[in-house]
């Protein structure tokens, strides 16, 4: 059962003077793939294929991805009213494809597949908590904030599935290190920057990975501030089987807030150099 329904949002306190012109492409991209979660779910029900407990729980996890995709895709259309969200979804889920047939985990297991998951979970929950303090828009504060305890919520459901493998599966600690480490590493994949094409240009204009992700990365790199990198570093310090709380919990947390700001540093020269309408503020 979802925790929220969208007539739940007030809507009728939407303030156009108060969005962010560089926000709502940004949104857009985010509503692309929050709605894919039917996709993923079917992709997690083969993968799980024996598994009804967890099918069942990926079922009503993608049912509150695609009200997070349908959230996101009003507010920007409120903020854009020409845009057409359900056409730019369509372009979006022809050209990005996930194999919702597979026998077995692409992590090289169901645990690994968990883990993968709770990094998912991590980024989306710290990223939305992070939009929704910085927008001086009250919908999308709202929105986010929503969709930002749904996230924190998921985290908790795949990692209670995780731990249970894990007990079944022994992946050793290194292994899941490894797993967490590459998931992250896979921000920079076509999943966001085809999004962000999708929702963004014109059927007529070619897809350029690099242009894409540093629009949308320039812009989504600028909300986080150090507090939100913290909460997210102690889930994933927790997920892999560390200490979520400590000396090296702290110092990692220095240590990837420095990294976000080089990248968004990067990304925003990027954008300033190309004339990217998404450029971060």
């Amino acid at each position: 059962m979802k925790h929220w329904q969208i007539g739940d949002i007030a809507w009728d306190s939407f303030d156009p003077s108060r969005v962010d012109p560089a926000t709502v492409p940004i949104m857009k991209a985010a509503a692309m793939v929050e709605r894919n979660g039917t996709d993923y779910a079917a992709y997690l029900k083969s993968v799980f294929h024996d598994d009804p407990d967890f099918q069942q729980a990926a079922d009503h996890w993608a049912a509150e991805e695609v009200q997070h995709g349908d959230a996101l895709g009003k507010w920007a259309s409120l903020a854009d009213p020409a845009w057409d969200y359900m056409a730019a979804f369509e372009r979006y889920r022809a050209g990005y494809t996930i194999n919702t047939q597979a026998d077995a985990s692409v992590r090289g297991s169901r645990t690994g597949e968990l883990i993968a998951r709770c990094m998912v979970e991590t980024g989306t929950s710290s990223y939305y908590s992070a939009v929704a303090e910085a927008s001086g828009e009250p919908v999308l504060q709202q929105i986010c904030r929503q969709i930002a305890a749904d996230e924190f919520r998921h985290f908790k459901l795949f990692y209670d599935h995780m731990r249970r493998y894990l007990g079944r599966e022994h992946i050793w600690f290194l292994q899941r290190l490894r797993i967490a480490a590459g998931r992250v590493g896979e921000t920079e994949d076509d999943e966001l920057a085809f999004a962000f094409h999708c929702a963004n240009d014109g059927p007529g204009v070619t897809y350029d990975h690099q242009r894409c992700l540093a629009a949308y990365l320039g812009k989504a790199f600028a909300y986080y501030r150090q507090h939100h990198i913290s909460r997210g570093m102690g889930m994933i310090f927790k997920a892999v089987g560390l200490p979520p709380r400590g000396r090296l919990s702290d110092v990692s947390t220095k240590l990837a807030w420095q990294l976000v700001q080089r990248r968004q540093r990067r990304f925003a020269a990027v954008n300033a150099a190309q004339g990217n309408f998404a450029e971060a503020a």
